[in-house]
């Protein structure tokens, strides 16, 4: 048998080019120039290079709360993904997403609050004001872009159902469907996704309830019909697909914590002095380039948010 082991100056894992970049570098690459080139010009990426997908309903309002930097390719954001409900890899969301049936979709909020009841999303988009977020998603890998997200405050949505003074948090579901979701039927983590927020995150004005992006209907791989949205967190906790929202009055229970709860906390505010376990989370590659860049605190929305978390130690709550 033949024992390898581990050289000094071999690279750590999450240093190593995922085999789904390598084979697409080409087009990533291209992609990262034409925005660049774009953000030059002072041009958004070309319509040309989004692709072509349902439009959303009535205006979508521009945000102030928006990022200026250079947008990241359709192609690459709708073709790059972590959504375990289809698969592992990243391409399998944009392999197997299309079978996911999101029309009719109802979402369900209940628990602590004084009118729970059942709403249909397409009911929710047309009765609550769309806006454009171009926030910053990074993922706890350590690779990040910048999406031009649309959609709906959570705090417009979350006071429709009259929050009791008990509640403290909000739990969210994903849809539980093995038939239409291959990944279910393997026990990679425990079914169904669960998430979790405090009520003071989650009423947050940059969390949003996300139901499209570049103007479009949101796409299957991608989290159809909704799915939540909170740049200053690493990306699992942007939950996908969401059929319940319920206010508690302790902490809920979320699935990586569950799966690993050394290495996901419960906050999981990006943190470059806090590494994961088995990688440093200082530096990122952005989707589109090849030199990494120096992750920001709270994924550079500190003036924000750091608010929310004065006085805790966010080295143990992680």
């Amino acid at each position: 048998m033949l024992i390898r082991f581990r050289n000094s100056c071999d690279p750590a894992g999450s240093e190593i080019t995922p085999e789904s970049v390598y084979i697409n570098r080409r087009r990533f690459l291209a992609g990262g120039a034409a925005a660049a080139a774009a953000m030059m010009s002072g041009l958004a990426v070309p319509a040309a290079a989004q692709g072509k997908a349902a439009p959303l309903p009535g205006d979508i309002g521009k945000s102030s709360l928006s990022t200026d930097e250079v947008q990241t390719p359709f192609d690459a954001v709708t073709r790059y993904n972590n959504f375990y409900e289809f698969g592992t890899d990243k391409e399998d969301p944009a392999r197997y997403a299309s079978q996911l049936k999101v029309r009719p979709w109802a979402l369900t909020i209940d628990g602590l609050c004084g009118k729970p009841g059942t709403w249909d999303v397409d009911a929710l988009i047309k009765a609550n004001r769309l806006e454009e977020r171009v926030y910053r998603l990074r993922c706890v890998e350590a690779w990040s872009m910048v999406i031009p997200w649309v959609g709906i405050p959570m705090a417009d949505v979350l006071k429709q159902a009259e929050p009791l003074a008990s509640a403290k948090y909000v739990a969210m579901q994903t849809l539980l469907d093995p038939a239409q979701m291959p990944g279910q039927r393997r026990s990679i983590l425990e079914w169904p996704y669960v998430e979790g927020l405090r009520l003071d995150e989650a009423l947050h004005p940059l969390t949003i309830l996300c139901v499209g992006l570049y103007g479009q209907v949101l796409p299957n791989q991608n989290g159809a019909p909704i799915r939540l949205i909170i740049p200053w967190k690493y990306g699992f906790k942007s939950i996908k697909s969401i059929v319940r929202l319920t206010f508690l009055e302790t902490m809920p229970p979320t699935t990586w914590n569950r799966s690993a709860p050394d290495e996901y906390g419960f906050y999981a505010n990006v943190n470059p002095a806090v590494d994961h376990p088995r990688w440093s989370q200082k530096r990122e590659r952005r989707i589109g380039e090849f030199f990494r860049r120096d992750s920001l605190p709270f994924n550079g929305y500190a003036e924000q948010v750091a608010g929310l978390y004065a006085g805790m130690d966010l080295v143990k709550w992680f």
